[in-house]
C-alpha cells in the first residue's frame, strides 16, 4: 500500500513539493549562514517524495542548545508558514475519505517543517 500512496503522491504534486524544496535549498545555500537550513529544507524535499512508509523521529543523540536556537530561527523566519501551508493542504484533503491519508502525510511533513533540527527521517 506504501508503494501505491507513494506514487500517487508523487504524481499528484509531491514531485512539485520536492521541487519547491530543492529551489529554497540552493537559495539558502547561497549564503554561509542558509547552509544549516539549507539541510533542513533538503530533509523535508526527501520527505516530499516519498512520505507513504516514513516517519519523523526526534534524534537520539543529545543535540544540546544549537538546535534550539536554530529552531527558534527556522520558525521565526519561514517554518509557522511552511507548517501553517502543510496544515492547510491536510485539512483539504481530509475532506474525503479518499484524500485522509494524503492529508496525514501533509500532517506529518508539517510536524517537521515546524521544528525541523534534532528530527530526521526514517523508514
Amino acid at each position: 500500500m506504501n508503494f501505491i500512496g507513494n506514487i500517487i503522491w508523487f504524481v499528484f504534486g509531491g514531485f512539485i513539493i520536492a521541487i519547491e524544496y530543492l529551489i529554497a535549498s540552493v537559495f539558502l545555500m547561497i549564503t554561509i549562514i542558509g547552509i544549516p537550513f539549507a539541510f533542513q529544507t533538503l530533509k523535508l524535499a526527501n520527505l516530499a517524495l516519498w512520505p507513504f512508509g516514513r516517519q519523523s523521529v526526534i534524534v537520539d543523540r543529545p543535540t544540546g542548545c544549537l538546535s534550539a536556537i536554530l529552531n527558534l530561527f527556522w520558525l521565526l523566519f519561514g517554518g509557522i508558514w511552511i507548517a501553517l501551508s502543510h496544515v492547510l493542504f491536510g485539512l483539504l484533503f481530509s475532506i474525503t475519505i479518499i484524500g485522509i491519508p494524503f492529508g496525514a502525510q501533509h500532517f506529518k511533513m508539517a510536524s517537521l517543517a515546524l521544528l525541523p533540527f534534532g528530527r530526521t527521517v526514517k523508514w
